[in-house]
């Protein structure tokens, strides 16, 4: 069976990702005021420029596995909560389908069905009869990393809409929560510390 494109490309796409990995969790670990103050800054210059920078960050944000939530959580003392939650779900919907696409480029499938053939295909089933449903658990769950979904429906091959209503239902829900409680309470911090 003739191989997808060569392997050196293979390692080479997973090495540029794994650098991408290391330093995007540098950042927001060890860094995060700065990602914080940059973003204010770009804020404060520019709203159309800060709703660009936060997207773009909400786009690349998956392939490090670090919730969507924690992004939201950064930005909810900086945007007004209808076009965070916006940008928060076109940033979600880009990097979903990014993360899908992206781990059926590099043919994880072969790998994983190679080494867990059975598994795969009792994981498979019990996905492609109840996808939307299990996808939008596992996202509405905030201790799990939704983008780990998006690589196994990506492997697995689940079909793509499915799977992306599953995302942008359970990820909805929970960072419209986030999104619009947050905001009511940073008000009524707000009114009531006002003399």
């Amino acid at each position: 069976m003739p191989k997808p494109f060569p392997s050196p490309i293979r390692y080479l796409r997973l090495g540029g990702w794994l650098l991408f990995l290391v330093t995007f969790l540098y950042l927001y670990f060890f860094q995060s005021n700065l990602l914080t103050s940059e973003l204010r800054g770009v804020m404060s210059a520019s709203i159309v420029t800060g709703y660009v920078a936060y997207l773009m960050i909400g786009c690349i944000r998956g392939f490090t596995l670090i919730p969507s939530t924690s992004l939201v959580l950064l930005a909810i003392p900086i945007f007004p909560p209808l076009p965070l939650f916006a940008l928060t779900l076109a940033g979600i919907v880009i990097s979903s389908m990014s993360i899908y696409y992206f781990s059926e480029s590099l043919h994880l499938n072969d790998a994983f069905e190679g080494k867990h053939g059975e598994r795969v295909q009792k994981l498979k089933k019990i996905l492609q009869g109840n996808s939307t449903i299990i996808i939008f658990t596992w996202s509405l769950f905030p201790l799990v990393p939704t983008d780990l979904i998006c690589y196994l429906c990506g492997i697995l091959r689940i079909d793509f809409r499915k799977f992306i209503i599953g995302v942008l239902l359970g990820e909805g829900a929970i960072c419209g929560f986030y999104i619009f409680l947050g905001s009511y309470v940073m008000r009524l911090l707000h009114a009531t510390n006002t003399p």
